[in-house]
């Protein structure tokens, strides 16, 4: 059994004030007895306006939201797995011409990235409601899974709305994932339609656990977001929701014995068959 902890944030435009949270979360996190934090997407910096936003977008060896959870992950002997940060892409210098990279990381007790993975699928629509977003025109899209062994088990990254391209989550079950983090800042639109099914959806598939730490509320630059952090066993029971309301650190126990329970009873990942090979799509 290995407890984790999830941050549910409401980051702002401020790397220094987020990066403070974050760190401060690290510290409560171990004294709580977590192994393991997850925070959401987009951390380190929420900004819609890419102008204003680009003087604090640089390579990740000068990020210093990262080097402080580097920092905190070492003092306090804890893993980190960071939600996303927005980073320049590999080989990029100038961040006002450069394509954008939203990338997780994942940290272990001695600082070390042990493990990254940029957004796959890019946020490119348009709500009825009216509110619109073009990740593309910004963001380079990622080109590779990523799993990476933790002491809560082999994790599986992604990022929010990978969550609704499945063939995403496929490759992570073959790769035998206990956990997959699906971190988020969630629009209220779509969060309060999709937001619980998908993610109870995606750990059913694959018979692992789900942990979502998501952005909440009305952010500095105008978003809002719909919050509701989510941890979901591998039977697809909701083992924590942290609401809709407020920032808040949570903590859940993860249990081996739930993923063996899963996979005996409902072996879908043993019976699963190749589509492409069997009908030539």
């Amino acid at each position: 059994m290995t407890r984790i902890a999830i941050l549910q944030m409401q980051s702002g435009i401020d790397p220094a004030e987020n990066a403070a949270v974050m760190v401060a979360a690290v510290a409560d996190a171990a004294r709580g007895g977590a192994t393991m934090l997850f925070t959401p997407e987009m951390s380190g910096l929420l900004d819609r306006d890419r102008s204003r936003a680009s003087a604090h977008i640089v390579v990740e060896a000068d990020d210093r939201v990262l080097a402080a959870m580097r920092a905190a992950a070492v003092d306090h002997g804890i893993w980190v797995a960071i939600g996303s940060l927005a980073v320049l892409a590999h080989g990029q210098q100038q961040a006002e011409r450069a394509r954008w990279a939203n990338r997780s990381f994942v940290i272990d007790p001695a600082g070390e990235i042990v493990a990254r993975y940029d957004k796959m699928h890019m946020f490119d629509v348009s709500l009825d409601d009216g509110e619109s977003w073009s990740e593309s025109s910004a963001y380079a899209p990622g080109e590779r899974i990523t799993t990476v062994d933790t002491p809560a088990g082999r994790l599986g990254l992604s990022i929010c709305y990978d969550i609704r391209f499945p063939a995403l989550y496929q490759r992570l079950g073959m790769e035998s994932c206990d956990i997959i983090a699906i971190p988020a800042a969630f629009t209220a639109p779509t969060g309060r339609d999709h937001w619980h099914v998908l993610q109870r959806a995606r750990a059913i598939e694959q018979s692992s656990y789900v942990v979502a730490a998501a952005q909440v509320g009305k952010h500095d630059d105008g978003r809002t977001t719909y919050g509701h952090s989510l941890v979901i066993d591998p039977w697809g029971k909701v083992l924590l929701d942290m609401g809709g309301d407020r920032p808040a650190l949570g903590f859940v126990e993860i249990e081996q014995e739930r993923i063996a329970s899963a996979r005996r009873q409902v072996p879908s990942l043993a019976n699963r068959r190749d589509i492409a090979a069997t009908f030539g799509t």
